[in-house]
């Protein structure tokens, strides 16, 4: 395990964040330091160098679902670049800080924030939920439907690979809340998917420590079935505040990971960080560099 500390702000080892148990509120809040990215507009036409599009995948054409793809500034045809494949946080959320969430695709930014928007094709996923008149659409809250979720995964890493350049060798699935917990809960649901990455970044949340989530295979003994597929993959976790908790999990679980920790020394629940120019993301960005290094 690996602890990251970024100049002279403290990294401290705490708690994964849960309902009822936010990080201290007397910390610093990272809306009062000023943006130096924005995120890409959406565009609508087909994938360019730089620019954010929506796109469906084959075998969903027609159906409510969809994904975004954004190209590098520097993407070339025939070159191969590291994929950033990333899932959101719930839908409707907003706290006392002025933190929202929406839970869709357009609302993701940690890709882009990681990257810069040069050297990685960035790739925003759905979980996607089938109605009970059996249309697909993108989920807002929680998984959808896991299977068809998975399924849409695979599909899509697997065109953006071949279509856009993605290395599928340099896959790194990220994701902030319900998005963390998702780079085990989907990403190691099986093991199909779970051959497809070759790290993960999760920010706030993590699969196992938190029994009290509302859907099937929340508790521990399936979290450390999924958990023993990640092998020798590095995993950087991120939580505001402190990742004592998850940290604690991790080592009760008697797995050896490849696991790097870093506390954010801020308050809230949100991937707005990683817009701004703070030894935090400088960290990120190191550990992204290291293991994505072709």
């Amino acid at each position: 395990m690996r602890r990251l500390a970024t100049a002279c702000w403290v990294v401290v080892l705490l708690a994964g964040h849960a309902p009822g148990q936010a990080a201290d509120p007397a910390l610093p809040d990272i809306w009062a330091i000023k943006a130096d990215l924005t995120l890409p507009p959406l565009s609508i036409r087909d994938p360019a160098a730089g620019h954010r599009v929506a796109q469906t995948t084959a075998d969903w054409k027609g159906t409510g679902v969809h994904h975004l793809l954004y190209l590098p500034t520097d993407w070339k045809p025939n070159k191969r670049y590291p994929v950033l494949v990333e899932y959101g946080g719930n839908g409707a959320y907003r706290d006392q800080h002025g933190d929202t969430c929406d839970g869709t695709v357009e609302g993701c930014r940690l890709g882009f924030g990681l990257s810069g928007g040069k050297g990685y094709l960035w790739l925003c996923l759905p979980f996607v939920e089938i109605t009970p008149e059996g249309e697909k659409q993108n989920a807002v809250k929680w998984w959808g439907n896991v299977e068809e979720t998975k399924r849409y995964c695979i599909a899509t890493v697997g065109d953006v690979c071949e279509r856009w350049g993605g290395d599928s060798s340099r896959v790194i699935l990220c994701g902030f809340s319900r998005g963390s917990i998702a780079c085990n809960y989907i990403g190691l649901n099986d093991d199909t998917i779970s051959k497809l990455w070759a790290g993960f970044f999760c920010h706030s949340h993590y699969d196992g420590v938190i029994e009290g989530w509302r859907y099937a295979n929340a508790d521990r003994a399936s979290a450390l079935q999924r958990l023993q597929r990640l092998g020798d993959r590095p995993q950087l976790i991120v939580h505001e505040g402190s990742v004592h908790k998850t940290e604690a999990w991790l080592s009760s679980t008697g797995i050896n990971g490849d696991w790097t920790f870093l506390s954010l020394p801020f308050r809230n629940h949100s991937d707005a960080w990683v817009l701004r120019d703070i030894p935090s993301r400088s960290a990120a960005r190191d550990w992204l560099l290291r293991i994505s290094e072709d």
